[in-house]
């Protein structure tokens, strides 16, 4: 079988470049794929195939009940995996086909159907896209973290190098996305518009990169910990504890349950920012294209700081930088409302954003797996599956919140995308909803999450103590 990861199986040793940019690869696609719906999904529902956002939004809001029940199952599905590809290596590869397809047609909603059957289309595309694919897709990698190795560093590395790529697949996204569906749609009689196919054959093209992306993660990499683990820890897992009993422990872990609710927070503000940017372009800067220099200004800046974000771990620790990063967000959110009228300091604004979500986003997994050490140290449970599956859970669930609340705060705020084929302007009431969305909301959580991390936040103390009681370096 190909195998190019690092040819070491010592869990506590560093791993070569070729492994951890191998690792970071699947980021790269999933999350572009991922940026896509978050950011272009609702636009895409409300002003081409023309449904109620009221009620996409409702039935997103609903779709992530089953979203969240599915993060668990399969984060006990990846637990009780065993394959020659080992836990996590082995869904990358069975569902990132799936995904793909699914994606495609969540955005080709028939013309033809009734109107009614087009609600009942998306609510099942979606949740086989989300509930299904993307969870099959999420849960695996983000356990990979903590099956590759075992040593603190690298997974606090590894946790930075996926924040770069998933960050590398925004920035193509913004870049490419806009460009590719003005060049498939050809000339229409609206400027700015654009057609269903376009939307079909652009993300026909982008999940096909998805997939080469998520293939090439599945043979540059190999998980140790699951082979050697029972070398250095307790041989309580999953597999030995009923369901709930490790859903109990993790819930009994503090800093879990942090991290938790501040990736939920933060994937909310995501989403915000996302959707919001895109109704902002719309509809204050009068075209969709402005998107491209809004989000780039966020995902170029946030690249950059992650390739100095690991030399400052190393120096302060990982919680200093995820709480900076969560204050000089906050700060950016807030300035932007305040300079909306200058490009130039709204692009400086939303450099700051970058750089505080490139500074929390990259310590955010080893945080996460560091919180799994913990809680398995405490209680001689290992629930790294369903660890990280809570984990995704919370991004799914602050994303899809977010995406529901902003659709309906657009209803309420009188926005009908039939006024623009009417050549009408929207209410100013939905103009003032987008400003408060996309600036006042994100910059109240973002401050929120900054003060839990600074004031509440111990583990590296607490883990160090925990590690010296029972021996382990």
């Amino acid at each position: 079988m190909l195998d190019l990861a690092t040819k070491h199986n010592d869990p506590d040793k560093v791993l070569g470049w070729n492994e951890r940019i191998g690792y970071g690869t699947a980021a790269f696609g999933w999350n572009m794929i991922n940026g896509i719906i978050g950011t272009f999904l609702t636009v895409y529902f409300t002003n081409v195939a023309f449904l109620n956002v009221a009620i996409i939004s409702t039935l997103i809001a609903v779709s992530k009940v089953f979203d969240g029940v599915s993060d668990l199952i399969v984060g006990r599905i990846v637990d009780k995996t065993n394959s020659s590809l080992g836990k996590a290596r082995i869904w990358l590869l069975r569902m990132c086909i799936p995904f793909g397809i699914s994606t495609v047609l969540l955005f080709s909603v028939p013309a033809s159907l009734p109107e009614a059957v087009k609600y009942v289309y998306v609510f099942i595309m979606y949740n086989i896209v989300n509930a299904v694919c993307l969870t099959f897709m999420q849960v695996p990698f983000y356990s990979l973290i903590s099956l590759l190795t075992r040593n603190a560093y690298e997974r606090g590395f590894l946790g930075n190098i996926q924040q770069i790529f998933q960050t590398l697949g925004n920035v193509f996204v913004n870049a490419v996305f806009t460009v590719m569906l003005t060049y498939f749609s050809g000339a229409v009689e609206v400027p700015g518009t654009y057609t269903q196919g376009a939307y079909t054959i652009t993300v026909g093209i982008l999940c096909a990169i998805m997939v080469v992306a998520s293939i090439i993660t599945v043979f540059t990499t190999k998980e140790r910990v699951n082979e050697t683990q029972a070398r250095h820890e307790d041989k309580k897992t999953e597999d030995s504890v009923s369901t709930w009993t490790a859903i109990k422990a993790l819930l009994s872990n503090k800093y879990w349950v942090m991290m938790f609710f501040a990736m939920l927070v933060i994937f909310f503000v995501i989403i915000f920012y996302s959707i919001g940017g895109v109704y902002y372009a719309i509809y204050v800067f009068g075209d969709m294209g402005q998107i491209s220099w809004m989000n780039n200004a966020i995902s170029i800046a946030q690249f950059a700081i992650m390739f100095a974000t690991p030399f400052f771990m190393k120096k302060f620790g990982k919680r200093p930088i995820y709480a900076l990063g969560m204050l000089l967000m906050a700060i950016g959110f807030l300035g932007f409302g305040f300079v909306d009228t200058s490009k130039p300091l709204m692009i400086v604004c939303n450099v700051l954003k970058g750089i505080g979500l490139g500074m929390s986003g990259g310590m955010a997994m080893g945080i996460v797996a560091d919180a799994i050490l913990y809680g398995q140290l405490k209680t001689g449970i290992n629930a790294v599956g369903m660890g990280n599956a809570g984990t995704s859970a919370a991004q799914k669930l602050g994303l899809g919140l977010g995406q529901a609340i902003f659709g309906w705060v657009m209803t309420a705020a009188g926005f009908d995308a039939t006024l623009d084929a009417q050549g009408l302007p929207q209410p100013e009431s939905f103009i003032t909803a987008i400003k408060f969305m996309y600036n006042y909301i994100p910059m109240i959580m973002c401050a929120v999450i900054f003060v839990m991390i600074a004031v509440f936040f111990n583990l590296d103390r607490d883990l160090n103590k925990l590690k010296e009681e029972k021996g382990i370096e």
